[in-house]
Parts: C-alpha cells; structure tokens; sequence
C-alpha cells in the first residue's frame, strides 16, 4: 500500500498547488462553508505554509500566496455567514479538537507527515 509519505515532496507540491488554485477559482467554497464540512479553510492552509516556512513567511505573505491577493480584498468579497454555517463549524470544531490531539501525538506541527524524510 502507497502511503503519504511514499509521495516525494515534487509530487507533494504540485497537488498542493493544484488544490491551491482550485480553492482560488472556486470563490463560492465560502471558508465557513469549507470549515463546516472538512475543518479547514483557506486560512488554515495559510497557518500551515507560515508554520511549514520556518519564519520565512508571516501570517499576511501566507494568506497571499493562499488567496492570490491581499486577504483583506478577498475578505471585502465574502457574504457574512449564517446562522446554519456558523452551526456547523462550530460542530465541525469538535471534531477537530480530536484531530488535532491525534495529530499532535503522531508528528509535531513543524513536520508534517507530507513531508517525506531523507533517505
């Protein structure tokens, strides 16, 4: 069985790309929306680059290079959520807080498991 880490980080990349730019068509995937559903959103990708670059990127060049232009024009855009969408976020959160203990547990933050080790 192929596992995550058997993926060398060019092929990583690519698809990490690749979902990038789809997230960046797809303007109707609201963050709430993407939170509520898989508990994760643009930001989180954007946490996760900042983190992953060793300081190299702050929080603001991270969400830039997640949503293709300054966060705060992006963010102008979006309709406020709803009571249904902040629901289940807020449901979907609880499962998150497991996820991310389990996650804590199997590799710190600064590693993740995408990452494939040297050989």
């Amino acid at each position: 069985m192929t596992t995550l880490d058997d993926i060398d980080d060019a092929t990583a990349a690519k698809a990490f790309r690749r979902l990038v730019r789809h997230l960046r068509h797809r303007g109707d995937a609201q963050n709430i929306d993407l939170m509520g559903l898989a508990g994760f959103c643009r930001n989180c990708l954007s946490d996760w680059i900042a983190e992953a670059s060793d300081g190299r990127l702050d929080k603001d060049q991270a969400r830039e290079a997640i949503y293709g232009e300054p966060y705060g024009e992006w963010k102008k855009r979006q309709p406020p959520a709803t009571p249904e969408q902040l629901a289940r976020m807020n449901e979907s959160m609880t499962l998150n807080e497991k996820l991310d203990q389990a996650l804590e547990q199997s590799f710190p933050a600064s590693d993740p498991p995408a990452m494939t080790q040297p050989k």
